[in-house]
């Protein structure tokens, strides 16, 4: 805790285990008002350089991807050490990650709450990010009541996940502009990115803050723009060019835009096309990008090699550029490899947020261990370095298997899971429960315990039903519950997504399981990521048209180059499917 408050510390070097041990000490009360009248302006006269942008990173989470938009633009970085370097800024950046009282604590302790008061109560350049706009608000309800820097009128809500809106908003979102925000200028009609669970509301009072609202159920305040003072509740840094203008315009305020963006139509929120890299190490030793046949990676030949479809650093970058909305990564040997060892990984992570401006979530291994040594790292510090690494979400697969069939069997959250560590933290929105389930045909509904769905197709013997059975060790062992059950259960336990695969029609080529599908996005309030078996454009329609999927991921078909990611939306877009474009 005292390395916090520690005048000499870099916020940014902080290392992952005292982030967490500080995390893990909740805010039990809500905050004290803040005093902010011992502070006075020390700010130098003249700028030292004017391409320097000074970041306030209070640890926690990825801003590594707002460290590279910066980077991006030209600007040279200084970190926030103290509160006088606040005061001291020329133009400071919040990106705020996390929980709203654990950033409360952290920016309260060590006395940058005052000075961040004081810098934005004297007009100075002021840009805050997600939940670097919510702290600006008098208080959230989130783990709360929790006082916040009190500087906007207005309250801090949760989202309502009644008709049919799913919690947390994830995803690609139109804006609606109340003023000239000067920041937001290029945006236009083009969507941006959200992912959080709470938000701020327009009133009366707040109102002459409010630059821009987004409808997700109701209209919530998107942006705000008071002077020189700007936040957004959408991440910049995350939302392709149209986000890196909103920095461009923010680092450049006198400058015009590079280029004109093109012509946009969002409304709402967008269906989401999400390229998959399954990355594993070859016999050789290198990171590739493979991909399964039912979870069968190698070629079918006398060598029996690991299937190599490219690097994924460079595949990335080409989904990016190609118009992908999110990125994902699978290690596939991380079941196997302890991943803070898993160095090569990282790196894949550090090299590609360096270029590719959308979410990027990783999964594969993120769990507890204990290494030869004796020493026990939890999942939350596993969790940690992939974030640091330039990770937004991270995916838990069997670890979250093991977690819910515990809790079927005693009814206790016990709060030790992965699951419940990481989301607990760095908030729901940053957890991706990924299920490998497996269709069990049944000729009655009534032979298992489990939930079952009547099937479209029948099953080899004329089966009417079935059930998945989900599975864990990468589809190797089935374990006795169903994929139903699962979802219903990780969502209780904190889970902020699914990504529901299914090894039946994992790189068949005949589309998603529809089925299935419909069955889990039915029944969990939460985004459903569909996955496995897409082959034509038609089947992405399938999807999103016959269930309440809130996004489609492919693999093999974007490696393969049979169907381009922007076939795939010119496709969505001729059958009315609001997609980013």
């Amino acid at each position: 805790m005292e390395s916090f408050a520690t005048k000499s510390l870099s916020f940014s070097a902080t290392s992952p285990s005292s982030i967490i041990t500080f995390h893990q000490n909740r805010h039990k009360n809500t905050l004290k008002s803040i005093s902010r009248r011992n502070l006075v302006i020390c700010a130098s006269s003249g700028s030292s350089s004017g391409s320097v942008v000074t970041l306030l990173d209070y640890g926690a989470g990825n801003v590594r991807s707002v460290r590279n938009a910066i980077h991006h633009l030209g600007f040279e970085i200084e970190d926030v050490r103290t509160p006088k370097d606040i005061l001291n800024a020329d133009r400071l950046i919040f990106p705020g990650v996390g929980a709203f009282a654990s950033a409360m604590d952290v920016l309260t302790k060590t006395g940058m709450a005052e000075a961040l008061c004081t810098y934005i109560e004297n007009d100075r350049p002021f840009l805050g990010i997600c939940l670097g706009l919510q702290l600006l608000f008098e208080s959230s309800e989130e783990n709360g009541p929790v006082n916040g820097l009190g500087l906007i009128p207005g309250v801090v809500g949760r989202f309502s996940s009644s008709n049919g809106f799913r919690v947390p908003h994830i995803g690609w979102n139109a804006l609606q502009i109340a003023k000239d925000s000067e920041i937001l200028d290029d945006i236009g009609d083009h969507h941006v990115y959200f992912v959080h669970s709470y938000r701020a509301m327009p009133s009366d009072d707040n109102k002459e803050w409010v630059s821009s609202t987004c409808n997700y159920g109701d209209d919530f305040i998107a942006s705000i723009r008071r002077g020189n003072v700007h936040a957004v509740q959408f991440h910049p840094e995350k939302s392709g060019d149209i986000g890196l203008s909103v920095l461009r315009r923010f680092l450049h305020p006198k400058a015009q835009g590079t280029k004109k963006p093109t012509q946009g139509k969002a409304s709402k929120l967008a269906k989401r096309v999400i390229a998959c890299l399954d990355v594993r190490t070859n016999d050789k030793g290198d990171l590739v990008v493979t991909k399964g046949d039912q979870y069968d990676v190698r070629e079918h030949t006398k060598e029996n090699e690991v299937r190599n479809l490219g690097k994924p650093v460079e595949l990335a970058g080409q989904y990016y550029k190609d118009g992908a909305d999110e990125v994902s990564f699978l290690n596939i040997t991380g079941f196997r490899d302890f991943p803070l060892g898993d160095l090569p990984m990282l790196q894949v992570l550090r090299h590609t947020s360096e270029n590719v401006f959308v979410p990027l979530t990783v999964g594969g291994g993120i769990r507890d261990f204990t290494d030869a040594n004796g020493r026990h790292y939890s999942s939350l510090e596993v969790a940690s370095e992939y974030f640091r690494s330039g990770a937004d979400k991270i995916s838990i697969g069997s670890d979250a298997v093991y977690a819910a069939e515990e809790y079927i069997k005693t009814k206790v959250k016990t709060g030790k899971s992965s699951l419940e560590q990481i989301s607990r933290v760095y908030g729901n929105q940053a957890v991706v429960v990924s299920i490998d389930p497996r269709r069990v045909y049944l000729k009655s509904p009534n032979d298992v315990q489990f939930k079952t769905t009547r099937v479209t197709k029948p099953g080899p013997n004329g089966e009417e039903y079935a059930w998945y059975q989900c599975t864990v060790n990468g589809g190797r062992e089935g374990r006795p519950i169903g994929a139903y059950e699962l979802a219903k259960v990780v969502e209780e336990l904190g889970a902020g997504e699914i990504l529901l695969n299914c090894i039946d029609c994992d790189g068949q080529g005949k589309g998603f399981d529809i089925d299935l599908i419909k069955l889990i996005s039915d029944a969990v309030s939460i985004p459903v990521i569909a996955s496995s078996g897409a082959g034509a454009v038609e089947h992405f329609s399938e999807v999103f048209m016959k269930t309440n999927a809130s996004a489609a991921l492919a693999a093999g078909i974007f490696h393969r180059k049979e169907v381009p990611i922007q076939s795939v939306k010119g496709h969505l877009l001729k059958e009315g499917i609001e997609l980013r474009i």
